[in-house]
């Protein structure tokens, strides 16, 4: 069984290394892993990096590096998915890591019946200071980040999407490839279409991966905004594949909105209780978050970093909801 292993990459000399280097102490016969990466228009020296892995890596069954057709995530997946030629294609984040076994996990998994498989993906921090360690907590509470299963489940089940998934060749010959329309959320239109064509996604907590922490509150500011802004642009294109709990930061923007009018007009009951259950509630998750970590001074900005992360995925909501709105007009 050939075993096509994906990634994708742009300007990621600082990570992309570290994947790579996890990819070559696999324990699965390198004989029947092949390395696809593609390069979205670099300007460090990730394409260089790549060239060079290709280069000297010649154990494995074939490694390819290619170009990003487009500008966007989906169109260099879809880039990997047809410059690959396995039986499994395997989808990893530049920004992720995998440990020896990651492959022959997933392989078991396929083997025992499944079409679609992966597992938890924790995150790590970029080092280990006291700073990275406050902003992996951030990103690891459930306060913080969500309560996406592929984080922090623990049981075999069929769940609605997952990270760093491992598909059958024949699951993107049934349903096609990433929507190219779609930025940050192409993997969860696509998993809907997956399991609307009568698949199932398997999450194995055997199947280990884990993605860095952005680095700095700023951004993982970005990160979010852009997360926000792409769920509320796929609304308009695929409501299905979303779930509630991504747009409840936009409905928090949208309190703040009013409860703040309602304020400058003296109705500031709504303002004060929104305010002080929000901030009762980010100090209690931050000490719930760090109660386990060694203390640190900085640990009291945990609810502030909340606060901006919340805003920024809600701010992002908005605009996407603008734009989604005007798409569907200027369309008409």
């Amino acid at each position: 069984m050939l075993v096509s292993i994906c990634t994708i990459a742009r300007n990621e000399e600082g990570y992309l290394p570290h994947l790579l280097d996890d990819i070559t102490k696999q324990d699965f016969p390198a004989g029947q892993i092949e390395v696809v990466m593609v390069d979205s228009g670099s300007k460090d020296g990730t394409r260089g990096i790549m060239e060079n892995f290709a280069e000297k890596n010649s154990q494995f069954y074939n490694c390819t590096v290619t170009e990003n057709p487009g500008d966007n995530q989906a169109s260099g997946w879809n880039q990997a998915i047809r410059t690959s030629t396995g039986d499994i294609i395997i989808r990893l984040d530049a920004h992720g890591r995998i440990p020896t076994d990651f492959v022959s996990k997933n392989v078991e998994c396929m083997e025992s019946g499944e079409d679609v498989t992966g597992g938890p993906r924790p995150n790590l921090p970029e080092k280990d200071t006291p700073w990275q360690r406050l902003l992996l907590s951030a990103e690891s509470s459930m306060f913080g980040s969500g309560i996406a299963g592929f984080r922090r489940k623990n049981e075999k089940k069929y769940v609605k999407s997952m990270f760093h998934a491992a598909y059958r060749r024949e699951v993107f010959e049934k349903v096609g490839l990433f929507n190219e329309n779609l930025g940050r959320t192409e993997d969860n239109e696509m998993h809907y279409r997956i399991r609307k064509a009568g698949y199932r996604l398997c999450y194995d907590p055997q199947i280990h991966s884990w993605q860095y922490v952005r680095s700095s509150v700023p951004g993982m500011m970005k990160q979010k905004y852009g997360n926000g802004e792409w769920v509320a642009r796929t609304l308009g294109v695929c409501p299905g594949c979303l779930s509630i709990y991504h747009f409840v930061p936009f409905a928090f923007v949208l309190a703040i909105i009013v409860t703040t009018i309602l304020a400058a007009v003296k109705k500031p009951f709504l303002a004060i209780t929104m305010w002080i259950t929000y901030w009762c509630g980010a100090i209690g998750m931050a000490v719930l978050a760090v109660k386990n970590e060694a203390k640190h001074i900085c640990q009291l900005l945990l609810p502030g970093i909340f606060f901006l992360l919340h805003l920024s995925y809600g701010v992002g909501s908005v605009v996407g909801m603008t734009k989604m709105i005007k798409d569907k007009f200027t369309k008409k």
